[in-house]
């Protein structure tokens, strides 16, 4: 059992855990080492840059490792805690206002941010090549992007949660701009306007959040919002509602999802995958502290909103997806930007979920599986893209006949988008569907169950639709320029870990469970 970190007594200097918060450190560390090296490198050399970014990324997932067996620990908290604590959010640091918490959520959601960015930075070796992007400000900036989203799960104050959240969001906007073309340029400025409007919302809610429960913390604005005056309950309530607004962009839950397609669009390819994933994984565990922990007292409030949230977000993405023409420029990209934007509506059924139930652990558990497996499927078809796309194009009917051109880069995507569909032999994405669902039927939202039902049909006919095109005839593959029989090492690794994994997890889902069994908490 490991103790929390604290503050010495009498003193206004407070001793770090320095192992807790080594995941965003680390991150944090290498991008600075990235903007530095860039000055002295010579541009002959600047693909270093891209290895000293993985190296990095993967030294932080290593640093979870410590973390892993043992109790929670928390750092920067406001007042000393003696001794240990099995249950911090709920004792010992949320009693001590502790800004930092590395629990099994967060660790959970570290693991998702990191080894996504780790993967969108093996995809990206090439794109920075080919298109000539600038190296340094590109690994600098994923790296930087990166930290704030592995900050975010451990964060349990609303201040730290919107730091890390723009920690996340800023260098994105920036990625996006750094194709330099009309579509960048425009992708960019959508993201940027919509994002910062709802982050002035967001500060606006918290600012009556504050207001009206005396604390930023987590754990005491739960308290101060339960014994509020009645004069200011209209006021919390809203702050509540308002709060959340920042956090439903980052998912791209609707309606504040229209970004999603120009942005997927505009952007570099492993950028586009890196939002999918990553940015939505850090949108979605804000939103789920800010709503099981400092929200607890409106449960039932926030868990109808999020229930009716995720039944438009996954219907309003299917039917975007359904509407795509397989022959425009660019269409597989704008197929997974809505198939994105439904997803992200199976991830909130969880969610809603807890607003429903006695204890927030068990749906959240359910978030974070379905979360790591959309996480490893997701930017496995993202690299099929990309592999495509270099001598291809990046519209559906570019990927006609792919199978008779390059077998295993057909057979992954194939699988990806049967995980992503979750149809047999994408056994994990059924799996991940499965335990969404049970979230749903526990919590006693049979007609939200009913509505992901339905969605999943719907979602069927346009994966399988793109995965039988791999599989055209012959003659029809002809017309189509084949992809390189020889990709680049960095993309050939991505697509081999990503469908290793993806392979391994369908033989053994249970290893997910593993992760995630248990209380976040």
């Amino acid at each position: 059992m490991t103790s929390l970190a604290v503050a010495n007594p009498g003193s206004l200097i407070q001793s770090v855990d320095w192992v807790a918060i080594a995941p965003p450190l680390i991150a944090a560390v290498a991008a600075l080492a990235v903007l530095v090296t860039d000055l002295f490198l010579p541009a002959r050399h600047k693909k270093w840059l891209g290895r000293l970014t993985a190296a990095g990324l993967a030294l932080a997932l290593i640093s979870l490792l410590p973390l892993t067996g043992g109790s929670p620990r928390a750092t920067f908290c406001a007042q000393n805690v003696t001794g240990p604590t099995d249950t911090p959010l709920l004792s010992g640091a949320a009693a001590a206002g502790c800004s930092y918490v590395a629990d099994h959520f967060a660790l959970v959601f570290q693991l998702l941010a990191l080894g996504g960015a780790l993967i969108a930075a093996l995809l990206s070796a090439h794109t920075v090549e080919d298109e000539k992007l600038p190296g340094g400000e590109y690994w600098f900036l994923l790296l930087s992007s990166a930290t704030g989203a592995a900050l975010l799960p451990a964060s349990r104050d609303l201040a730290t949660l919107v730091i890390a959240l723009e920690v996340a969001s800023l260098p994105a906007f920036a990625l996006v701009a750094l194709r330099r073309d009309g579509r960048g340029a425009e992708a960019a400025l959508k993201f940027f306007l919509s994002s910062v409007t709802a982050t002035a919302v967001m500060l606006l809610g918290i600012g009556f959040v504050y207001a009206a429960s005396g604390s930023l913390h987590l754990g005491a604005v739960a308290t101060g919002l339960e014994h509020a005056p009645a004069q200011l309950k209209p006021l919390a309530e809203a702050g509540a509602v308002l709060t959340l607004v920042g956090f439903a962009f980052k998912v791209a839950a609707v309606p504040f999802h229209f970004w999603v397609p120009d942005t997927y669009t505009g952007a570099p390819l492993p950028v586009a995958g890196y939002l999918s994933v990553v940015g939505k994984a850090a949108g979605l565990a804000g939103l789920a502290l800010a709503t099981t922990i400092a929200f607890r007292p409106y449960a039932h409030t926030w868990g109808l909103a999020l229930a009716v949230l995720a039944a438009a977000t996954m219907t309003v993405g299917n039917v975007g997806a359904l509407r795509q023409r397989f022959d425009t420029r660019h269409s597989a990209v704008r197929l997974l930007a809505w198939s994105s934007v439904g997803q992200a509506g199976y991830l909130l059924v969880p969610l809603a979920a807890a607003g429903y139930a006695p204890t927030a652990t068990d749906p959240l558990g359910a978030t974070a599986a379905y979360a790591l497996i959309y996480g490893v499927v997701n930017l496995g078809a993202f690299g099929v893209v990309a592999a495509v796309g270099r001598k291809a194009g990046t519209s559906v009917d570019d990927f006609r006949g792919l199978f008779a051109r390059s077998r295993w880069t057909a057979l992954a995507l194939a699988f990806f988008l049967l995980c992503l569909a979750g149809l047999p032999p994408g056994v994990i994405g059924l799996f991940g569907k499965v335990v969404v669902f049970r979230a749903a039927v526990d919590a006693g939202l049979g007609w939200l169950a009913v509505v992901m039902a339905v969605n999943v049909v719907v979602a069927l006919y346009y994966y399988l639709l793109w995965a039988a095109r791999l599989f055209a005839p012959a003659e029809e593959a002809a017309a189509a320029p084949a992809p390189e029989r020889r990709l680049p090492v960095s993309l050939t690794a991505t697509l081999g870990l990503t469908a290793s994994a993806a392979v391994v997890l369908s033989v053994a889902p249970q290893l997910v469970l593993q992760v995630v069994g248990g209380s976040l908490f």
